[in-house]
Order: structure tokens, then C-alpha cells, then sequence
């Protein structure tokens, strides 16, 4: 039988521990570092399919809570009551309608990965037009004081990428997970405590 070259430790322990993907592991990584999530919070999940974030968040967010992901593909196993499912292309969303459909959120996380061609430089791009769709959206969903929690490629344009979090978010933090695969150049930004919109735009 040929061996499937990713079935590593966090696959087999994903499978064992009934979570429904490897990256879940990258979530709980950031969560206990940074304190994201708390019972009772309302969770935007971009790119959430097929979900393993979801399915965390729900669990740390409770009965009280409630997780609304984002995604193109949907995600076909129950998550929990507390989940809501929305099929969209991220990158023709439009925050404001978004805003008129699900209200103000707690937290946005975003795992959005691109469909990778293989060409170093184009890859980089469509994940930072990604993440910069993923802020684009937070600033308009997300309660002041909130958390932003997004995957990018490490790139000439994280710095600016980095800069724009910094003006939007009292601490913003980088972090590289033990679950990312090896040779991947995924790295996590973590914005701590979304600034007020007007205390923004003063800053």
C-alpha cells in the first residue's frame, strides 16, 4: 500500500482524538498562548471547511456561544447546534452585507490557504490577498476589543501586512505553531484587542 506522505503525528492523533483535520492543533497552539476564546463568544470562521477550527472553537465558545464559518466547500459533519454554515467565495464578500447578515463577532479567525500553484512568488501573493480580505472583513464584523487570528505566507510583504495589524489592534503577535508542516512557510499573526474604529483612524 503506498503510504500518504502527510499521514504524520498530528494526522494519526487528529483521527485518534476525533477532530476533523490536523490543523486544529495550529488553533489550540494559538489559543493557549493568547487566551482567544472564551464561553459565550460569537465566532467568524473564514475558510472553514472542513472543520477542524469550527469545531474547536465551538468547544471552547460552549453552548452559549455560537461559530458562523465562511467557505466555499461546505463542511459536511455536524460541528454543533452553536455552528452556522454560509457558502461564499471569501474574496467576493462584502463586509458590510456580511455585517447585515450575522451582526457584530468576538473573534475572527481565518485558516484561508490558497490553491497553490507551485510558483513560489504567485502563491505568496493570492495567500496575501487572503489575509488582507480576512482583515478587510474583521474591521467592519469585529467588536472593539476583539481577536483577529489569520494565516500568511512568509513573504517581502508580511512587514506591511504586519504594519497595517499594528495600527488596527492594540498588540499584534507572530507565532509559527508546531503542527505547520516542515518546509512550509505558514506563520500565524494574532491582533490582540481590535482598536476602536475613530481611536483608529486618530492613530
Amino acid at each position: 500500500m503506498k503510504r500518504n506522505k502527510w499521514a504524520d503525528h498530528y494526522s494519526r492523533r487528529a483521527r485518534q482524538e476525533a477532530w476533523l483535520a490536523r490543523s486544529v492543533y495550529k488553533l489550540q497552539e494559538l489559543d493557549k498562548k493568547f487566551h482567544i476564546f472564551r464561553p459565550g463568544q460569537r465566532v467568524l470562521d473564514l475558510g472553514c471547511s472542513p472543520g477542524s477550527w469550527s469545531q474547536y472553537a465551538s468547544s471552547k465558545v460552549g453552548s452559549k456561544g455560537e461559530v458562523i464559518g465562511i467557505d466555499l466547500n461546505r463542511v459536511e459533519t455536524p460541528i454543533s447546534d452553536g455552528f452556522r454554515f454560509m457558502e461564499a467565495d471569501i474574496l467576493e464578500l462584502d463586509p458590510e452585507s456580511l455585517l447585515s447578515q450575522i451582526g457584530t463577532v468576538d473573534v475572527v479567525i481565518s485558516d484561508l490557504a490558497p490553491r497553490t500553484s507551485g510558483a513560489r512568488d504567485v502563491d505568496a501573493a493570492r495567500s496575501m490577498a487572503l489575509s488582507e480580505k480576512a482583515m478587510e472583513v474583521a474591521d467592519r464584523v469585529l467588536k472593539p476589543g476583539g481577536k483577529f487570528v489569520c494565516k500568511v505566507f512568509e513573504s517581502g510583504d508580511l512587514p506591511g501586512f504586519k504594519g497595517s495589524l499594528q495600527r488596527r489592534y492594540r498588540q499584534v503577535k507572530a507565532l509559527r505553531p508546531k503542527a505547520v508542516r516542515k518546509g512550509s512557510r505558514e506563520i500565524y499573526l494574532v491582533g490582540l484587542s481590535k482598536i476602536d474604529n475613530q481611536e483608529a483612524r486618530e492613530v
